[in-house]
């Protein structure tokens, strides 16, 4: 039983697939083909999932399509050319999410809780899940939206709506949520659940900085219509964030499980939030938490409730893209005239990496399968070592061009995690952030967030082998058994894919040394 699911077609677009209940491979669309027209089918990714998989066309049993889409008659009759024995199933977008979320928790009941900007006109869910079946238990509708509330204020700092969110989420720690009251107003409550948004707080013809009306400028008592000052962005882009999280906290409820999905759900610190003041025993976020995991979502409701089927499937390490072979990457080196050093065994390949990070080098790391999602796993990374004072400078300023606020992750094998930081269970896939213990403020004063917040990244030998190794070979040199992780794309580039895309972010930027499987460059 071959299935393949789709998910994001109007922004996001990704292919997963799966065979007897194994996931086996996933891709999103905008890494193998740096491109997506917006309600048509993602094929590069689909050809290169069938292609992991071993499968073709013809052998595939179910499409499974998340909504939105557009034009569903012509995707249905392109969908039967395409895959002529495949049975079409389609999933409700938040049903979508709230799939992906719970049937990839391993949870067999769950409190489900989804939030985004809207999705097929609904923007959050709370559902009950029990065994193959989740029971939609509460809905919110657009506009009354969390995940658009915080793309306006996006907007509003200067920042691009629907794209940028995280640098809010980060500029927050910086600040002092003295508008927290503001917001409360905009989003009132109704118990534990969200009542109509004031829409006295926005302007229907105001076209830019988020349409904010005079009533909101007032509360935070500036001139109608003008610029927040830079002082000022931390302040507001805390009191949101404190705002969100006190909602959120409330719409989930209390119970012994809890499972989160949608965009709203990439904020890490909202995560971290509910791990650890939210009422519930265990907290479980979908790491591709936006519009691109919806194909997970469809591909779950297909194997689970519309086959019956009660087998789990896990995502591993959640690298399940595609990898290269020796002779490819070679390929590719020598027809960009590259200098290179062939390392003969992973040892040489380890050993090599130290040297770099102890020579206080920046190293980009391209290892094994892409990860799916915007995160960096240890397969398609730059590192740096946290002995480097330099480090924070040379990858935010040099190498990533981006804004102070945004720290990069410290990855660290999960059996040694707690001796350096508090972190729960979604660190896997660096979904939620820890708090650095007081022993080691100091070592880590470059990643360090408001109140010792860390991005930390749990490796499992399991998930990652080499990289596990990796970071034990520099507790043998640095003492600890931690580096600096950020991903391996530039100026707003997606996480590269190919040994080409590896070799333009490397000379686009001021990385020092690349190390793509047992090849060595440096500049």
């Amino acid at each position: 039983m071959i299935i393949l699911g789709l998910g994001g077609l109007g922004r996001g677009a990704a292919a997963v697939i799966a065979r007897d209940g194994q996931l086996l491979a996933a891709v999103e669309q905008h890494k193998v083909a740096r491109n997506h027209t917006p309600g048509v089918l993602p094929m590069e990714a689909i050809r290169t999932c069938l292609e992991l998989a071993k499968a073709k066309p013809e052998g595939v049993d179910i499409i499974a399509l998340a909504r939105p889409f557009s034009s569903e008659s012509e995707l249905h009759l392109e969908l039967r050319t395409q895959f002529p024995r495949a049975r079409v199933v389609a999933a409700e977008h938040h049903t979508a999410h709230a799939a992906a979320a719970y049937y990839l928790s391993g949870f067999d009941h769950a409190t489900v809780l989804t939030l985004d900007r809207n999705g097929d006109f609904r923007c959050g869910a709370r559902w009950q899940a029990q065994g193959t079946r989740m029971q939609l238990d509460k809905e919110m509708y657009y506009p009354d939206s969390i995940g658009d509330l915080y793309s306006r204020v996006t907007e509003l700092l200067g920042f691009n709506a629907n794209a940028e969110e995280h640098k809010v989420q980060w500029l927050s720690t910086e600040g002092n949520p003295a508008y927290a009251p503001l917001f409360e107003q905009m989003f009132p409550m109704d118990g534990d659940w969200a009542n109509h948004t004031d829409r006295h707080f926005f302007d229907g013809e105001r076209i830019s900085r988020g349409g904010f009306s005079t009533r909101f400028y007032q509360g935070l008592g500036l001139a109608d219509g003008a610029a927040v000052p830079e002082k000022l962005a931390p302040d507001v882009a805390a009191s949101l964030q404190a705002t969100v999280e006190k909602i959120v906290l409330l719409l989930a409820g209390t119970g012994e499980n809890l499972c989160l999905g949608g965009g709203v759900f990439f904020n890490s610190i909202l995560v971290e939030t509910l791990e650890r003041f939210g009422q519930f025993q265990n907290v479980y976020v979908q790491p591709s938490a936006g519009n691109a995991g919806t194909a997970f979502g469809a591909l779950c409701i297909a194997w689970h409730e519309v086959l019956g089927e009660t087998q789990r499937m896990g995502l591993g390490s959640f690298c399940l893209g595609p990898e290269y072979t020796t002779e490819e990457i070679k390929r590719v080196f020598e027809n960009c005239k590259l200098r290179f050093q062939m390392l003969l065994t992973t040892d040489a390949i380890l050993s090599t990496a130290i040297d770099q990070l102890q020579r206080d080098r920046i190293l980009a790391w391209m290892q094994g399968r892409m990860e799916f999602g915007s995160r960096a796993l240890g397969n398609r990374s730059i590192l740096a070592s946290p002995m480097n004072p330099y480090s924070t400078e040379n990858l935010n300023v040099f190498i990533k061009h981006r804004e102070p606020s945004r720290k990069f992750a410290a990855s660290v094998p999960v059996e040694m995690a707690s001796e350096y930081f508090e972190v729960g269970p979604n660190a896997r896939y660096l979904s939620t952030v820890g708090r650095v213990r007081p022993a080691h403020r100091d070592k880590f004063a470059s990643a360090i967030l408001g109140n010792d917040m860390v991005r930390v990244h749990t490796v499992a030998e399991e998930d990652n082998p080499l990289y596990w190794r990796l970071l034990h070979r520099a507790a043998e040199v640095f003492g600890m058994p931690v580096l600096y992780n950020t991903s391996f794309n530039l100026f707003g580039d997606p996480l590269v894919c190919t040994p080409r895309d590896a070799v333009r972010s490397f000379y686009s930027s001021g990385i020092d040394a690349l190390i793509a499987g047992y090849f060595f460059v440096e500049k």
